[in-house]
C-alpha cells in the first residue's frame, strides 16, 4: 500500500533496554480473558502467640503416661482430642428472636467463637414446632480453641459448681465420646452476672479418636478431667 503524500514517517517501536528484566506475561484464560493469580488461602489465627496449655501438657506428659499405662507401642497410638461441641437449647426462641441473641451472645463469650444457629429438622405438633424454627446454638470448637476452652472448663468452671463431687462417669457413649450437661453458664467466669437475662444449660460433647470408653476415659482422666469416684 502507498504512503500519501507528506504522511509523517512511522515511529519505531520501543526497543526493551539491554538488562532489563523481561515482564511476565500471564496466558489467557479459554474465553479470552486474562488470567488473575491466585487468591493463597489462609487458615484462621489461633487464640494467640502463646501456645495452649493443656496442648503443652498434652504433649509433654500425656503421651508418654499413655504409652507406659495402656501399653501402646507408637506414640500415634495414642488417642487425642478431635473436637468439643457445646450446644445450647433455647425452645422459647421460637417465640422471641431476642432471647436466642442473649443465648448466642453468652456461648461465644464463654467460646471465643461465633455460634451457629440450630433449627428444628421436623415439626413435632405436640410441642408447637415448625420445620426450620430457630431452637438453640451450637459452636465447634478445635486445635488451640478446644484446648484453651477445656482447661477452663476442667481447671476453673466446675470447680465453681455449687457441691461439686466430680463429672458422672457414664457420660461415654460406647465409642470413646463423652457427654457433660451443665445446669448454668454462669460458672464461666467470662458471663457477667448483671447481664444475663435467663440462667441456661448446655451440653459439651467431647469426641476423641478412641475407640474403647475405657481409652478416652483414661486420656480425659491424665487431661485433668475430675471423674466422680
Amino acid at each position: 500500500m502507498a504512503k500519501a503524500p507528506g504522511a509523517p514517517p512511522p515511529k519505531p517501536q520501543a526497543q526493551q533496554k539491554a538488562g532489563a528484566p523481561k515482564r511476565p506475561t500471564k496466558p489467557p484464560k479459554g474465553d479470552g480473558t486474562p488470567a488473575t493469580a491466585p487468591v493463597a488461602k489462609t487458615r484462621p489465627k489461633g487464640t494467640g502467640d502463646v501456645p495452649p496449655r493443656l496442648k503443652e501438657r498434652f504433649h509433654g506428659t500425656v503421651i508418654a503416661g499413655l504409652l507406659k499405662e495402656r501399653g501402646y507401642t507408637n506414640p500415634w497410638q495414642v488417642p487425642r482430642l478431635h473436637k468439643v461441641v457445646i450446644n445450647m437449647g433455647v425452645g422459647e426462641g421460637r417465640d422471641n428472636a431476642k432471647i436466642l441473641d442473649f443465648a448466642t451472645a453468652d456461648l461465644q463469650a464463654i467460646t471465643g467463637q461465633k455460634p451457629v444457629i440450630t433449627r428444628a429438622k421436623k415439626s413435632i405438633a405436640n410441642f408447637k414446632l415448625r420445620e426450620g424454627v430457630p431452637i438453640g446454638a451450637k459452636v465447634t470448637l478445635r486445635g488451640a480453641r478446644m484446648y484453651e476452652f477445656l482447661d477452663r472448663l476442667i481447671n476453673v468452671a466446675l470447680p465453681r459448681v455449687r457441691d461439686f463431687k466430680g463429672v458422672p462417669p457414664k457420660g461415654f457413649d460406647g465409642r470413646g465420646n463423652y457427654a457433660l450437661g451443665l445446669r448454668e453458664q454462669l460458672i464461666f467466669p467470662e458471663i457477667v452476672y448483671d447481664k444475663v437475662d435467663k440462667v441456661r444449660g448446655m451440653d459439651v460433647n467431647i469426641v476423641t479418636t478412641a475407640r474403647t470408653d475405657e481409652e478416652a476415659r483414661a486420656l480425659l482422666t491424665h487431661l485433668g478431667m475430675p471423674f466422680r469416684e
